[in-house]
């Protein structure tokens, strides 16, 4: 207990500097594989704390790593800083008030996300200075986690290699261990190639590759009757071909992405969805091709790392909010639907308390399973090296992701103070790992028995380099 305060004091300590990182990153939010800035700004962080710095990981202009240490185990904490489209939003304002029309923000809070998991892992790099120890600790700033799949990307060109166990987090209205339960999916592109003609003159000429989405994503439809409940099918279309109406369309994109519990569901899944896009090609006569952009590999728990993490948050305890943090959540509260607050605790697992707007409790490990889940790329991760997540309150009860409410509590006091409290689980998590040989064993020893057969069902195929035009839409 006497190690974990000392590195809780340095995070502390600490704090301030993270706390304006976190506001940096807020102020310049940058979508998938375009976060130029936000990983400029972790790497100077990196730089000022001593650690060793390197860049371009994976071939990726902005993931970066810092590490420190030598010798023993090497412990990553990973984190993120991409942002979000349209989600432009002033913040501290309980109201819908965009800075910029149709602008990106942090709907989803990983400019708080990267700078806790800095500040833990510089934490961890102090203490092992300041007491001789023996361990690594690595930052990885690990961008496009929305939908580009950079950690699968840093996975497969041997970055997690050398790695012993990684430590994440996510913004939340709850703090506890987060369930390792997430959606594999696969995010893939669909081009139609038609052929345009004049729409009145001469329509019998053209061959209209628009005609040929609107088929597929009729197809898919049907399709959603006769498969899996927990499946998740959507579609977003990037190129219509144009905004002629009296012009047949010669091209048109859409991109689809498909999730289930498992890839190997999701690759099935998208079998399926193949032959509708070759079904609609041919009744349009139209040509298709179709280009996988991303994929993320379902969670892989870890019991050991999963308790080892529990017993940090119950030796801290739940994070504390003053009168101000929860008259503003309030507020944002006001903004929300009796539904969209019933939601969040469903998803937590936790009986709803008339009155709170920040959650100062505790989500505990036996809490029901969480109702309602997506996908990340810390899945594929854990595939690799033994992973656990937190979750940490930093935001009000309810408040839907990738949302503008989320947007306007970025840089509020109540998320700074959560910033802190979950750089201190991950931080004194480091710590027991990297002085406790027998929970680093116990936890390998799970990784190795829940991956000993699973199927050898990488997401990302190998000859899909990383979308790094993915930001401009190709």
């Amino acid at each position: 207990m006497q190690n974990t305060e000392a590195v809780w004091r340095i995070v502390e300590d600490k704090q301030p500097r993270y706390a304006e990182l976190s506001d940096r990153v807020w102020g310049t939010p940058e979508l998938n594989y375009a976060e130029h800035r936000s990983a400029a700004a972790h790497a100077e962080m990196l730089q000022a704390e001593g650690f060793k710095v390197s860049t371009g990981i994976a071939g990726i202009p902005t993931a970066v790593m810092g590490e420190a240490g030598e010798d023993g185990p090497v412990i990553a904490i990973l984190g993120e800083y991409d942002a979000l489209p349209g989600l432009s939003q002033e913040a501290g304002v309980a109201e819908h008030r965009p800075i910029e029309a149709g602008g990106t923000g942090h709907g989803c809070g990983h400019n708080l996300l990267g700078s806790a998991s800095l500040l833990a892992a510089a934490a961890v790099k102090d203490y092992l200075a300041a007491n001789g120890l023996k361990g690594r600790v690595r930052y990885y700033g690990c961008p496009a986690e929305e939908g580009g799949s950079a950690k699968g990307f840093m996975v497969r060109d041997g970055a997690f290699d050398d790695v012993d166990i990684a430590i994440c987090w996510h913004p939340a209205a709850f703090s506890g261990v987060n369930k390792p339960r997430s959606l594999a999916c696969m995010e893939v592109d669909f081009s139609f190639t038609g052929r345009s003609s004049h729409a009145a003159a001469a329509p019998h000429l053209g061959r209209s590759a628009l005609d040929a989405v609107e088929l597929m994503n009729v197809g898919v439809n049907y399709m959603r009757e006769h498969m899996p409940s927990h499946a998740r099918i959507h579609y977003a279309l990037q190129d219509a071909g144009g905004i002629a109406p009296n012009v047949v369309q010669g091209r048109a994109r859409v991109r689809y992405l498909v999730r289930s519990l498992t890839m190997a569901e999701v690759l099935a899944l998208l079998e399926r969805v193949k032959k509708i896009a070759e079904g609609a090609s041919l009744m349009t006569e139209t040509s298709v091709v179709h280009r996988v952009l991303s994929a993320d590999a379902e969670l892989v728990g870890n019991v050991p790392l999963e308790q080892a993490m529990e017993d940090n948050f119950l030796r801290l305890g739940p994070p504390r909010f003053d009168d101000a943090d929860k008259a503003f959540a309030a507020q944002i509260q006001a903004t929300l639907t009796k539904d969209e607050i019933d939601a969040a605790y469903r998803r937590a697992g936790m009986p709803p308390q008339p009155g709170e707007a920040l959650a100062e409790r505790l989500v505990p490990l036996s809490a029901p399973e969480p109702a309602g889940i997506g996908s990340t790329d810390v899945g594929t991760v854990s595939w690799k090296v033994p992973t656990v997540q937190a979750r940490g309150a930093t935001y009000a009860i309810g408040t839907p992701g990738h949302s503008w409410q989320l947007v306007a509590q970025g840089k509020a006091p109540a998320a700074h103070k959560g910033l802190e409290h979950v750089a201190k689980v991950m931080a004194g998590t480091a710590l027991d790992l990297l002085q406790n040989p027998e929970l680093l064993a116990r936890a390998k020893a799970d990784h190795a028995a829940r991956t000993a057969d699973m199927p050898d069902v990488f997401p990302i195929p190998k000859d899909v380099p990383p979308p790094l035009d993915m930001a401009a839409g190709h």
